[in-house]
């Protein structure tokens, strides 16, 4: 599976598994064009994460090949997490 990290401002954001690249890439450069604006991410573990994008944030976004979880599938009404995985 393709796994994405964004890391805005120096705070790493580890996304769900297969999660679009480019429209990650999109939505975060639609963001700086404004005065900040929150780009909705889903990471690891189906949690949603909002992130504060302005036109002086630092991004940087890695791409990596990573062993398939079956629980990390980016549905939000599933989410899982801890010590206490029942899947």
């Amino acid at each position: 599976m393709v796994q994405i990290e964004a890391v805005i401002d120096g705070v790493a954001c580890v996304l769900a598994q297969d999660q679009d690249v480019d429209d990650v890439i999109r939505r975060i450069e639609e963001a700086t064009a404004t005065t900040g604006k929150f780009v909705r991410l889903v990471v690891v573990g189906n949690r949603e994460v909002n992130v504060l994008v302005t036109p002086t944030s630092r991004a940087s976004i890695s791409v990596a090949t990573v062993p398939y979880d079956a629980r990390d599938n980016g549905d939000l009404e599933a989410p899982f997490g801890g010590f206490y995985d029942l899947y």
